[in-house]
């Protein structure tokens, strides 16, 4: 699995901030929507591309800028020689292992801290895993945690809007912490539930029980729940399982899939066949 220092970033890039908005509310962890403007015509980002942010670090461990990568969030905009992006940034902070203390997520604080006007550097764009497959008949298996939903969101609207002849099912797994936190399935910005009457679409959430507390979105609960419609698409070998969160889903997915097709030894053979065929992917953070 590729790691940041895989991506390069001597490309660098001026970007301006064009909008920022919370998508959750205040009683939630903050997510935040910016769209970004890049205005010089070298640049170019697709929908299967992600693209880096760098921050001024304070040279711990020799680093001058802290790079972190973000998926694309909607379709790109382009023309008139400039790129117009959409992300997701959640306001983050981790407990030091050490000494206990509290400390903000460089990146994400810094990007939900920007202001519309505001100038960041990016880099790339850089590949993401995840492809439309060719056969537009192929089924896909769609999982994502949190801000996970972001290269999703823009997988889905340009296979709905640019694909005429799409026909295979889409199935998409969305897990949060409260459905404060669903981002674009809810009544506020869901606008990914526009695709709800297309028939090859469904989208299932996945809730924490206990969203105030430490207990894990139950994404192995909604999975399980649709165990029968699983079992069909994993029998087909045109099917593709994208994921993409944090890195504690991996194991959790080993062992619901295992569940799901009767024991670890089904599960191994299969997601090796998918892994074989280039029809498993992760974006795992």
């Amino acid at each position: 699995m590729a790691t940041l220092a895989d991506f390069s970033n001597e490309k660098k890039y001026k970007a301006i901030v064009k909008k920022t908005s919370r998508l959750t509310p205040s009683d939630a962890e903050e997510v935040r929507e910016l769209v970004i403007e890049v205005q010089d015509p070298a640049f170019h980002c697709a929908v299967n591309q992600s693209f880096g942010v760098l921050v001024a670090a304070n040279g711990d461990f020799g680093n001058a800028y802290h790079h972190r990568l973000y998926s694309v969030a909607d379709i790109p905009e382009t023309g008139h020689n400039k790129t117009i992006l959409t992300m997701l940034v959640k306001r983050c902070f981790y407990i030091d292992e050490f000494n206990g203390e509290k400390y903000s997520g460089l990146a994400s604080n810094y990007l939900c801290d920007r202001e519309k006007g505001d100038a960041i550097t990016i880099t790339g764009p850089h590949s993401l895993p995840f492809e439309v497959p060719a056969d537009h008949s192929a089924n896909l298996i769609l999982i994502g945690m949190g801000t996970g939903i972001a290269p999703f969101r823009a997988f889905i609207k340009h296979i709905y809007q640019n694909i005429p002849d799409w026909k295979g099912q889409i199935r998409l797994f969305y897990g949060a912490k409260s459905g404060l936190e669903l981002l674009y399935l809810n009544d506020h910005d869901g606008d990914l539930t526009s695709y709800y009457d297309n028939e090859t679409f469904e989208a299932f959430h996945a809730l924490s029980p206990r969203p105030h507390m430490n207990d894990p979105i139950a994404i192995d609960q909604a999975l399980i729940l649709r165990a029968f419609e699983i079992v069909h698409l994993l029998s087909l070998t045109n099917t593709y399982i994208y994921v993409a969160g944090f890195k504690d889903i991996k194991n959790k997915l080993d062992e619901t899939f295992a569940k799901i097709l009767g024991s670890k030894e089904q599960w191994e053979t299969r997601k090796a066949e998918l892994i074989a065929g280039k029809k498993w992917a992760e974006i795992i953070y």
